[in-house]
This record gives structure tokens, sequence and C-alpha cells, in this order.
């Protein structure tokens, strides 16, 4: 795959919510106003980017046994970083994301591409798989928002909008209305794809972050019983 292929795979093919349906309690959560979803990506981003690179760069010294608990102190310390520039420089948005913020620590998207990817990969291509990660995941966000604020709320980044905003469908910003539009973005994808988004011998234990801690043993089992 070229570098370009690997950016642009986290955009369609292998987005992180729409396809991978990781990072979905964020994309549910912080989606009611377009602004909120925006900085929750950049956040997400950002720290996605730094864990990549640190662990692809340190994929040869730490040990496999313990590969998963230093991820994870990695990760805390950089959403720790990301979290203490947030509330120093856009306290509102830090006050809007709320326990969403520091719980990107325990993000899917992170640990995942984390295992999936940067353990495998070069730096420069890990960081690549970041920023293609970050931006569908970014863009997926925003555009569930975005749905929700318009048709929910009538506003859009706190401009009104002629006649929604005097007959808003208030359950679009709640819990309903954001599993309504999560699904109905997850059926478009589908739609338009073919259902070939992603092909189903990509959900085997190669792309499962959990692999190495079960020994596979399970898939294996199961790949049997299926002969």
């Amino acid at each position: 795959m070229g570098k370009m292929g690997i950016i642009t795979k986290g955009i369609i093919k292998e987005n992180p919510v729409l396809v991978l349906l990781l990072g979905t309690c964020p994309a549910l959560a912080v989606t009611t106003q377009a602004s909120n979803a925006i900085g929750m990506g950049a956040a997400t981003t950002a720290v996605l980017l730094c864990s990549n690179l640190a662990i692809s760069a340190l994929r040869k010294l730490v040990p496999d046994k313990v590969r998963i608990p230093c991820y994870v102190v990695l990760i805390a310390s950089f959403v720790t970083i990301v979290q203490m520039i947030v509330a120093a420089f856009a306290p509102d948005l830090n006050d809007s994301l709320g326990i969403f913020l520091p719980l990107i620590v325990v993000n899917c998207v992170i640990l995942g591409r984390a295992e999936m990817f940067a353990n495998k990969n070069g730096i420069v291509n890990s960081a690549l798989d970041a920023i293609g990660m970050g931006i569908g995941f970014t863009l997926t966000l925003f555009m569930m928002a975005s749905i929700r604020e318009i048709i929910g709320n009538g506003t859009w980044y706190d401009m009104e909008i002629p006649v929604l905003v005097n007959n808003p469908i208030s359950i679009l910003v709640m819990a309903p209305g954001g599993f309504l539009v999560y699904g109905i973005l997850i059926a478009c994808v589908n739609f338009f794809s073919k259902g070939k988004a992603i092909k189903r011998k990509d959900f085997g234990c190669e792309g499962c972050p959990s692999a190495g801690a079960c020994g596979a043993a399970g898939c294996g089992e199961k790949k049997e019983g299926n002969d």
C-alpha cells in the first residue's frame, strides 16, 4: 500500500467509526454540536499521532508481554498533555467535552491502531496512518454533529437556521437521535460501497487488537468448526 493509500483508507474503506465501529462512545456523546465534534476529533487525532509515533519508535524495545500496559501509559501521558493544552487555551471546549476528553485514553481507535499498525510499521507509515484515521474520525463526528445540531436545534455553530430554529426535532440531540443518525450513516456507507467497505476476512485474528492476549485460540476453534 502506498503512502496516499495509508492516509485515505481511514476516511472510507477503514473509517474507524462507520466501518470498524470503534470510538462509538464519543461519537454518540459529543456530537450534539459541530464545534464539540471538531474539538474532540482534533484532540483524538493529536493523541493518535503522538502515540503512533512513540509506539512505532519503541516497538523493538518494548517486551511483547508488557506491550499493552506500555501502550496505555504512553497514551495516557499524551492525553494528559492534550487535556492540559485544551484547558489552558480553550476552556469552553474543555467544559463542553467534559469527561470524554480524558476518556480518550480508553478510546479503541487509539489502542487499536497502536496494536494493529504502529506496532508493526515504521515511523513514517505510522504517522500517515494516524493522520488518515484521525481525519476519518473527525469528519464522521463533524457530519453526525452537523446533522443533529441543524435538525435537532435549528442552529449550526451558533448560527440560526431559518424555519428549523422554530421547528427543531429535539430528539436528535438526545441519545436516541444519536443512535438513529449513527445507524443511518453506517447504512449509507454500506449502501454506496455495496457492502464492501471492509472485506469479511479483515475481521480475522490479524486485524483484532486482542488477538495477542487471547492467543487467537478462540478464533482457531471457530475456524475449525466452520470447516
